[in-house]
């Protein structure tokens, strides 16, 4: 993978995200997808398990939310990006993340991590 492809593959993403119903995903993802929410959870497997996830996650194809991503990393066909994330209607409202993406020789993602923060979610104290 380039960092054109992945700065493309995030496009598309968002436009997956932004577009009704889940029909677009099929150009994100690859059939057999491993979709990880966090280091701790277990992946959704298939894009028969993400298209009603997505569905049931999103306040809609409308949700209102600025996305910046940066490019961290890409090597072969591994991608690390920092995305910073403003919800206009969410609580906690600003998130960063970090993705790890991997994709297949279609250049769809096969494995995908997301390491989510909210603002304010750590702030280095211990409780």
């Amino acid at each position: 993978m380039k960092h054109s492809q992945v700065l493309a593959w995030v496009d598309e993403y968002v436009a997956a995200w932004r577009t009704p119903g889940i029909a677009r995903l099929a150009k994100v993802f690859a059939e057999n997808v491993s979709y990880r929410l966090s280091p701790w959870k277990e992946p959704i497997q298939g894009l028969a398990k993400l298209g009603p996830f997505w569905e049931q996650t999103r306040d809609g194809h409308d949700e209102v939310f600025e996305l910046q991503s940066e490019i961290i990393a890409v090597e072969n066909n591994t991608a690390v990006v920092r995305l910073q994330v403003d919800y206009a209607n969410d609580t906690p409202r600003k998130w960063r993340d970090l993705w790890i993406l991997t994709f297949d020789s279609d250049g769809l993602c096969c494995a995908f991590e997301e390491w989510p923060f909210a603002e304010g979610q750590y702030d280095g104290q211990k409780s």
